[in-house]
């Protein structure tokens, strides 16, 4: 019976000390914004209403220590995400919500914009979007003759160091948007973003192939976790 009150009124004690800890973090967001605050004191922050009757300080620093950068928790596949002790499914898809949340909110800065006036909030789309992915995925963004974005979709998928490229169907999809010019996105899930010699000719290929159908290629982007290569910019293209 002792052992039970001692036990009842640790938990109590915690309670206490964790919701005024809580209470100091929200404080201190309210009063000096995200710069008063480390990164997993930010995640601390998202994790009190999902995990509410944890010790979420060493679950943030957990999930920070895997992934190293909040970017890399919140584009954290579900399966590695739900490896952390602490984190169940339920908290896994609140943190893939926010991370979803992000893309849509640049995506949408880049609605209705010239794309490359917009050049910066373009890549920040494209690392957010591409940068954790466990396996290549090539995307390509379709512009009208104004340069505004048509649509922006996923080519395809592929292994974690090969993406399959199919020519006629670029070739198909641009005739049927009428798109005047396209930008190629893909990532190397290796980190790693420089172009291989395959990437250069399967490039080449789509600039040779749509050239004649007054389609230009404006720049192939490879994302890798913390580094972009343009092809434009090592003047490839």
């Amino acid at each position: 019976m002792k052992v039970f009150l001692m036990s009842k009124r640790s938990a109590k004690d915690f309670d206490i000390d964790c919701i005024g800890h809580r209470n100091r973090l929200r404080d201190r967001f309210l009063q000096g914004g995200d710069s008063a605050l480390a990164d997993y004191e930010i995640l601390e922050l998202i994790l009190f209403k999902l995990i509410p009757r944890r010790d979420t300080k060493s679950i943030a620093k957990a999930l920070l220590k895997r992934f190293i950068t909040l970017g890399g928790v919140f584009g954290a596949p579900l399966h590695l995400l739900q490896e952390i002790e602490g984190i169940g499914k339920t908290a896994a898809l609140e943190l893939k919500l926010i991370s979803v949340a992000s893309q849509r909110i640049l995506k949408s800065k880049l609605i209705n914009q010239k794309i490359l006036n917009s050049w910066s909030t373009l890549l920040d789309y494209c690392k957010i979007t591409l940068a954790h992915e466990e396996r290549e995925q090539f995307r390509i963004l379709f512009l009208n003759k104004h340069d505004v974005l048509i649509a922006d979709e996923i080519q395809s998928r592929g292994t974690i160091d090969h993406v399959p490229v199919y020519l006629r169907e670029i070739v198909y999809r641009c005739l049927e948007l009428s798109a005047s010019s396209i930008i190629l996105v893909h990532n190397h899930p290796s980190g790693n973003p420089n172009p291989s010699n395959a990437d250069i000719g399967m490039t080449q290929n789509i600039i040779s192939t749509l050239t004649p159908l007054n389609i230009t290629v404006h720049d192939h982007i490879i994302i890798g976790k913390d580094e972009f290569v343009s092809f434009k910019g090592l003047r490839i293209i």
